[in-house]
């Protein structure tokens, strides 16, 4: 099944490069999640779930360099926002382990990837030490 951009705009594009812009990337989501009628329960969902992936850019990518992409998608009939986090950082070396609760590569308490995952509908996640990491979370309309 095909997901196609709701719209004939661009995507938001922006970068994470400093604490500011987790402000922007929260606004950036709640503005789509809001634009396609996600209720307030899955756009909190969603914003928690992307701001914690821009603070992984900020935490791990090198140089703290990451940029964020926001659309509103379509699929059968459904609305929804996708976010495309990405990063030229180091990327994850064990992408299952980074997914499970407790893993952590720096003593946190390792929830991050997985509670983001939890929080949205779709996510996938790329990575490699040669291009970095992109991950894409889709939350769609109920």
């Amino acid at each position: 099944m095909t997901t196609q951009a709701a719209t004939n705009r661009e995507p938001d594009v922006f970068a994470i490069a400093h604490e500011a812009d987790l402000i922007r990337v929260r606004k950036a989501l709640r503005a789509e999640a809001e634009a396609v009628g996600l209720n307030l329960v899955d756009a909190t969902k969603l914003i928690t779930a992307g701001s914690e992936l821009a603070r992984n850019i900020l935490n791990y990518a090198t140089g703290r360099r990451g940029r964020i992409s926001v659309e509103q998608v379509y699929r059968s009939g459904r609305r929804g926002v996708r976010a495309t986090f990405s990063d030229d950082g180091p990327g994850i070396e064990d992408i299952d382990a980074a997914l499970t609760d407790g893993f952590s590569t720096r003593g946190s308490m390792g929830l991050g990837l997985p509670g983001a995952r939890r929080l949205v509908d779709d996510m996938t996640l790329t990575s490699d030490a040669a291009s970095g990491t992109t991950v894409v979370i889709v939350k769609w309309q109920r």
